[in-house]
């Protein structure tokens, strides 16, 4: 099943691959690459970018919101036959790397297989490879501290630490999007509820500070969210981060 690629914005597309999504920007023949998908979902996300028009080649640089098997997948493969550089907050690298795992265990999804989704979601993950570790050999940590990354679409990062350490979502103030990986999202298979949400307790590494981080992503201005899972949301993204922490508690 080919991935489907929705255009957002001018130069604004989410793709949603298998149970989760990556968000592609282009600028002239350059293009920013945000997460990667699942393993498996490698031919998808070629094929994503053959569909807005650009190639593996002409991607500037991946940017990962968190090292996560289903956002890491295919980076290593980029960075290995490409060239392209793999970026990501500074606590994040070494994450991408292996060095640690802050994944939900297996332990976990055991006591949580009760729940409805769970069972139907863990066959999906191994269906596309999500057990698998894809380390990168050589993350970089952001270029710059603050500030627009000098990259298309001039993406922010905002750390939102909680599901992992280095966690972050990107935003576009021009554009009014923000780009939110597992910070926040509209829906999950393991999840019953719709719309802004965050993921089930177990995925998360902290869940405390993630909940701390909806204050930031409410202080960011923007009306269009595109969450690492579920489906775009339009509208403001500030009731978006208060509707999740209040499903929250």
């Amino acid at each position: 099943m080919g991935a489907d690629v929705r255009q957002v914005a001018d130069g604004i597309y989410l793709v949603h691959g298998s149970n989760t999504n990556w968000v592609i920007l282009t600028e002239g023949d350059a293009v920013t690459l945000i997460d990667t998908g699942y393993p498996g979902d490698r031919q998808q996300v070629l094929d994503s970018l053959a569909a807005v028009g650009s190639s593996p080649e002409a991607v500037a640089a991946v940017l990962i919101t968190h090292a996560h098997n289903d956002h890491l997948g295919s980076a290593e493969y980029l960075r290995a036959t490409y060239g392209t550089p793999v970026h990501l907050h500074e606590a994040e690298v070494p994450h991408a790397r292996r060095e640690f795992l802050q994944q939900v265990t297996v332990g976990a999804i055991l006591k949580n297989a009760w729940r409805p989704g769970v069972v139907p979601w863990l066959v999906h993950v191994l269906k596309v490879r999500g057990a698998e570790q894809h380390p990168v050999t050589s993350p970089e940590a952001f270029p710059v501290a603050d500030g627009p990354l000098d990259l298309p679409g001039r993406p922010v990062p905002v750390h939102t630490p909680g599901h992992t350490d280095g966690h972050t979502v990107f935003h576009l103030p021009h554009a009014g999007v923000v780009i939110s990986g597992d910070a926040l999202v509209s829906g999950h298979r393991t999840s019953r509820v719709r719309g802004p949400q965050l993921l089930p307790d177990m995925f998360h590494h902290e869940r405390a500070r993630a909940v701390a981080s909806l204050d930031v992503i409410e202080r960011l201005d923007a009306d269009v969210l595109l969450p690492g899972h579920g489906p775009l949301h339009r509208g403001s993204v500030k009731a978006a981060a208060q509707q999740a922490r209040e499903r929250a508690v």
